[in-house]
């Protein structure tokens, strides 16, 4: 015998729960759908090559963790200090939690959402939700219940919103990662200044020896009548100059110090470099990349997409608002009149319903923001695509610059030797009597100059490997 199909303790013909299916499976099916564009990576037109170089490598140096970049000792133990102890880097770290937070919260609205509620309470002439009524009833009223609703995520809206919160949170994950190569970057830069400063130190001293012991010489001379009073003023004014030098870049030292340690989450104070020189340091061999893979290596690129994303999902949000609204509820408790007979089944209590709501006029308000939700996302794209753009300009400056500084180097260097020879081989002429001591001033004061110019030229190589690190996205890995 065949039980009778009932649906809340009423009977139901198989024709009315055949309908009742189709129904219910229909609305499955609209549920699946979500309005509005599904998000598509705009083409920003890559080139094959980066401009300043010649040929295309799948191996990119932004690839490279950067402790396999920055093989200074020294550096390389200040990098993970600020890797731990960076305020930025923490603060970025909280964002990124925040954004989670959201996205969590957005999808929760996927779901049922059940309550609970107690009520125990007297009055007269009261009725529901405590409003007066002229019933003349009086005394206690105790009622337990479980509530749910739902939101029927018809058109998507829900789906989008979490979309959204989604493509937000990933967004600040790329910022964390664009914070933390930067911070890389920052340090080996100013240790790199750093060190160029020590170098110049290095200079101003020996210089400032050099020609105090001139001054000492032509000062004798003068003393002895053999020498006029030029010399001696000269070998002064470039003793002085000199010496000038050496407090103004003890003052840039102990600022780049102090820098370096605020990246470090310190308070400012002296940073050791140990027995690392300037002229050890080695620029690395650079395969630039594919120019496309830097829309996968660079996180500010990646964050650009991700909001793009995050705009694209608003635009169903908005357009899911045209459309009605379904909701779901129900409820399941006791209510009485006396404590007792709350487990009682007379005072059981339930309701199911449903509610559909949708815009007759709203005064060009949706529409409205559906306008603005298109126009935000024309304007992530035009971001995305200018972030592409600033990406493809930086890799291919600090490509150029890297060829160029090398040649410059080069130069330099022969040119530095060259001037060491010259202060050498007129020393040699002074002592043979060959030539005065004012030809030797003379050669000393074109020499280190030079040596201070071919230091900054060193200082801008090393500055443009790390720059083209940065550029390339590299340090993104975890």
């Amino acid at each position: 015998m065949n039980r009778p199909n009932r649906i809340f303790g009423r009977e139901l013909s198989p024709g009315q729960l055949w309908r009742g299916t189709i129904v219910f499976l229909g609305v499955l099916f609209i549920a699946g759908c979500a309005v509005g564009p599904n998000y598509t990576r705009p083409d920003v037109h890559a080139p094959a090559v980066f401009r300043g170089t010649s040929e295309t490598s799948t191996n990119s140096f932004g690839d490279l963790p950067w402790w396999e970049t920055f093989h200074d000792v020294a550096l390389q133990n200040l990098i993970r200090m600020a890797l731990t102890n960076n305020l930025d880097l923490q603060l970025a770290y909280t964002r990124v939690q925040q954004a989670q937070a959201v996205a969590q919260e957005a999808r929760a609205a996927l779901f049922p959402a059940v309550q609970y509620g107690g009520l125990a309470g007297r009055g007269k002439n009261v009725g529901a939700n405590n409003t007066p009524s002229p019933t003349g009833v009086s005394g206690a009223i105790f009622a337990a219940d479980v509530n749910a609703s739902w939101e029927v995520d018809l058109w998507g809206r829900i789906r989008r919103l979490t979309e959204a919160a989604r493509a937000q949170y990933f967004a600040s994950q790329e910022a964390q990662r664009d914070v933390r190569t930067s911070i890389i970057a920052q340090i080996a830069q100013d240790y790199f200044q750093l060190l160029g400063f020590r170098a110049q130190l290095a200079i101003a001293r020996d210089s400032t020896n050099s020609f105090g012991q001139s001054l000492k010489i032509f000062t004798q001379r003068l003393q002895g009548g053999v020498a006029s009073r030029l010399e001696t003023s000269s070998a002064e004014a470039l003793l002085d100059s000199a010496a000038a030098a050496i407090p103004d870049l003890e003052r840039q030292i102990a600022l780049a110090e102090n820098q370096i340690s605020i990246l470090l989450g310190q308070n400012p104070g002296p940073i050791l470099a140990g027995d690392t020189f300037l002229d050890r340091q080695t620029p690395p061999e650079v395969p630039p990349g594919i120019p496309s893979a830097l829309l996968e290596r660079r996180p500010d690129v990646r964050e650009a997409e991700q909001q793009l994303r995050s705009a694209n999902a608003q635009v169903g949000v908005a357009k899911a608002d045209f459309f009605p609204q379904l909701d779901l509820t129900g409820l399941f408790g006791t209510t009485s009149t006396e404590l007792s007979a709350l487990t009682s089944g007379g005072s059981l209590a339930w309701s199911i319903g449903a509610g559909l709501t949708g815009p007759l006029f709203e005064g060009g308000r949706i529409k409205a923001q559906y306008q603005q939700a298109l126009a935000a996302r024309r304007q992530y794209a035009l971001q995305y695509q200018a972030t592409v753009l600033n990406a493809l300009e930086e890799v291919s400056d600090a490509l150029i610059s890297k060829d160029k500084l090398a040649a410059t180097r080069v130069f330099q260097s022969r040119s530095v030797a060259a001037y060491q020879e010259a202060v050498k081989v007129s020393m040699e002429r002074y002592k043979l009597g060959n030539a005065s001591y004012y030809e030797v001033l003379q050669e000393q004061q074109l020499l280190f100059p030079e040596e201070n110019t071919l230091v900054q030229t060193e200082i801008n190589q090393l500055a443009n490997i790390v720059q083209l690190y940065r550029a390339l996205g590299g340090g993104w890995q975890n």
